[in-house]
């Protein structure tokens, strides 16, 4: 690749970056917002003869099509204060509009409303430079003498031009095609609309957390909404606002294409690169991004010692491992043999004192010998459960959840009674951060797994078990509003983390987010990653597996935060469980002691090749789809690329067969410089396979063949 191509780009981006900065790309009228950054333009007015405040325009610059229905046709926004609607529509004042700045690279206005119903709103638009992306949240400012609630919040709400028999709508990580009305859930942090018969479309995305995340298109007249759940759904957001007090909502976001035949292109490259620049995700926050993970949990579960790990540790360097993370079995509580015989490792939560007759000499020489072979130490800990053997659940029966009856309950599992759950808006986080950060100063723990429900269950279906009925709890007033008071105190807990140990990397659970396998971008917002499966079947549906998983979820969510067990190391089929696992978070389990000295030599070297592809690419931060491979089956080829399309300087590819009675396709890589030179290279073989300019690879691409049914290849894609 020759050098001035990539110093023209950065010449480019930072002339643009000026002239964002310099505050061009927003204009304020006495009642009017224009921004317009040459990719979007978005027009906000307010009419002072009707109060109302719509979008009149929301364009590409110059090109003459709004993808509004019309000016004032939208709602533009939706809340119920007091058991009243309001809307755009509704009669407000104009207190002024105001230019503010992101922390995240964005530029954009604040409009301040004012109600005669005694509340503020002031909505916040913000703009990206070199996207075609609009952000948006609303904060609720009490200017009453009595407390208000909220609910039924669209920070979004507006009509495009889009008929259900014509529109077509990509649902769940926008993987499912969809026609007519739709109301989505926790599994939606985008949806995406598509005009097929004029090439436009829209993609919309909600930072909501968890089970509160409401996204829909056709539900509410014609409007594309997104905001928070509503008063008639199973989780219901509502919030009490204090006189003189305000409440912020998460932030909603809206993407614009045209051209395109389907929304792949948006999803792919433009999404990732707002998520990755302006988000503001741990993930992209923090440098330390785990190499090549291992964790106890399969097969030992909580079967585990102090031998054990050391044996484990030896083993686990020899395969190029650098985490090692201790899973569940290694804690005690303070009460545990005065009541059980035998304590069930599941029910040592709480305390989280070291069970000394399986780590006699405690924790610190165990991570010392980790560390001595060269791995990062880390260890599993329930984020907001205490059993009843547990010393802070006998002094601290106040800081857990009620049920609806008022007695104390166990939100993660019915089958368990002994285990109870913490409610987050108490002093709980306090205890368990404090824990945390001990072992992080005392051992040097660089790698937590939290673990276990918090404020929903992954496997209880009933809308009752959830959350917090106590009406004595500092954070919350009754059953509705704990719901985002737990998740507002679990992200301060891991904000404390973050804080109190900046090289702490937070692993946090699918079962802590609360519903099977979810992820979403509020909890990346606080953690860098999340364990979001335990895939133990072998290969090759095991792989399947975590290549389905993997691309069902991506690219709307980062494949860096994506932390997919239980595949092992000592696999019957080792390569292509492994390198199914390239194209997510490196994590592998099993006895390593039982890895043959081949195999540990392999991973070593595939280790090494890891770390030097991160170094040159960064390839963790990327992901995107291969072109004309589809959804991961049986019977079928699936593949992905992960190539940076920021520095376009290179990256990897993973190609799979997966049963197909073909042996050979063509494979095409987009996100390059189309006049750059680039080799391809079996990274298994080390041998190059050609040298192709970036549109021959986009246009032509290259020749894989693979002869055996069951099999994976991994391609570096280097340039020159």
């Amino acid at each position: 690749m020759k050098k001035y191509t990539r110093l023209s780009m950065l010449l480019l981006l930072s002339a643009l970056s000026a002239d964002f900065l310099s505050g061009q790309y927003v204009a304020i009228t006495e009642n009017e917002l224009t921004m317009d950054n040459g990719l979007i333009e978005r027009k906000i007015i307010y009419d002072p003869a009707s109060g109302q405040l719509v979008s009149g325009l929301i364009s590409v610059p110059g090109d003459g099509f709004n993808y509004l229905q019309s000016p004032n046709a939208s709602a533009e926004f939706r809340i119920s204060v007091n058991n009243k609607s309001y809307d755009g529509r509704s009669e407000w004042t104009l207190i002024g509009i105001e230019k503010i700045s992101g922390n995240s690279g964005g530029l954009g206005a604040m409009v301040k409303l004012k109600s005669p119903s005694n509340f503020e709103l002031h909505i916040q638009y913000m703009v990206y430079p070199g996207l075609p992306v609009t952000s948006k949240s609303l904060t609720i400012v009490n200017t009453g003498d009595e407390n208000i609630n909220i609910e039924n919040i669209d920070i979004e709400a507006l009509t495009f031009k889009a008929f259900p028999t014509s529109a077509e709508y990509y649902i769940n990580y926008c993987r499912d095609k969809h026609i007519g009305p739709y109301e989505g859930d926790w599994d939606d942090p985008v949806i995406a609309m598509h005009l097929p018969e004029i090439g436009r479309g829209v993609v919309l995305g909600n930072e909501a957390p968890g089970v509160l995340k409401r996204i829909s298109c056709y539900q509410d007249a014609r409007d594309f909404c997104a905001g928070l759940t509503h008063a008639d759904q199973a989780y219901p957001f509502m919030k009490w606002i204090d006189p003189g007090e305000g409440y912020t909502t998460p932030e909603v976001f809206l993407l614009i294409y045209k051209d395109a035949a389907s929304p792949y292109k948006a999803l792919n490259f433009v999404l990732p690169q707002y998520v990755r620049q302006h988000m503001g995700l741990e993930i992209f926050k923090n440098p330390y991004k785990p190499q090549f993970v291992y964790n106890t949990w399969n097969p030992f579960r909580g079967d585990i010692n102090d031998t054990l790990m050391r044996e484990l540790s030896d083993a686990a360097t020899e395969c190029g491992i650098r985490e090692f993370v201790i899973d569940d079995g290694w804690q005690l509580n303070m009460y545990t043999y005065k009541d059980v015989e035998s304590p069930w490792w599941y029910t040592q939560v709480g305390d989280y004192l070291i069970d000394e007759k399986k780590f006699p000499d405690g924790l610190k020489p165990v991570f010392d010998h980790i560390k001595s072979n060269g791995m990062k130490p880390g260890l599993w800990l329930s984020i907001g459960s205490a059993n009843t053997s547990s010393q802070v659940y006998r002094e601290h029966p106040e800081w857990f959840v009620q049920d609806v009856s008022g007695n104390l309950t166990n939100l993660h599992s019915a089958d368990d009674t002994t285990m109870k759950t913490a409610c987050m808006s108490t002093a709980w986080k306090e205890h368990i951060m404090d824990i945390i950060l001990k072992l992080e100063k005392e051992h040097g723990l660089t790698y937590t797994k939290l673990d276990f429900a918090s404020i929903t269950s992954a496997y209880i279906t009933d809308p009752a078990i959830s959350g917090c009925y106590a009406n004595d709890h500092a954070g919350h007033r009754d059953h509705r509003e704990s719901l985002v008071a737990n998740y507002n105190g679990l992200f301060r807990l891991f904000d404390g983390l973050q804080k109190g140990a900046p090289d702490l990397f937070i692993d946090c659970t699918f079962e802590t987010q609360g519903k099977l396998h979810l992820i979403d971008y509020a909890f990346m917002k606080h953690a860098e990653g999340n364990w979001l499966s335990n895939i133990e079947e072998a290969s090759p549906v095991g792989a399947l597996r975590v290549r389905h998983l993997a691309w069902q979820r991506t690219p709307v969510i980062p494949a860096a935060c994506m932390v997919i067990g239980n595949l092992r190391l000592d696999s019957d089929d080792l390569e292509f469980d492994f390198f199914s696992l390239l194209g997510t978070f490196p994590i592998m389990l099993g006895d390593i002691r039982k890895v043959p000295e081949e195999n540990r030599k392999w991973l070593s070297r595939w280790s090494d090749w890891m770390e030097k592809m991160q170094a040159d690419y960064d390839y963790m931060s990327y992901r995107q789809d291969l072109r004309g491979f589809g959804e991961p089956a049986e019977g079928k080829w699936d593949g992905w690329q992960r190539i940076n399309t920021e520095t376009r300087e290179g990256g990897i590819a993973g190609v799979f067969r997966q049963g197909s009675p073909e042996n050979t396709r063509m494979v095409t890589i987009e996100g390059l410089i189309e006049n750059g030179d680039y080799e391809v290279i079996d990274a298994d073989m080390g041998s190059v396979l050609g040298t192709y300019s970036g549109q021959e690879l986009r246009e032509q691409g290259f020749e894989v063949k693979m002869n055996r049914k069951y099999q994976g290849r991994i391609f570096e894609i280097r340039g020159i």
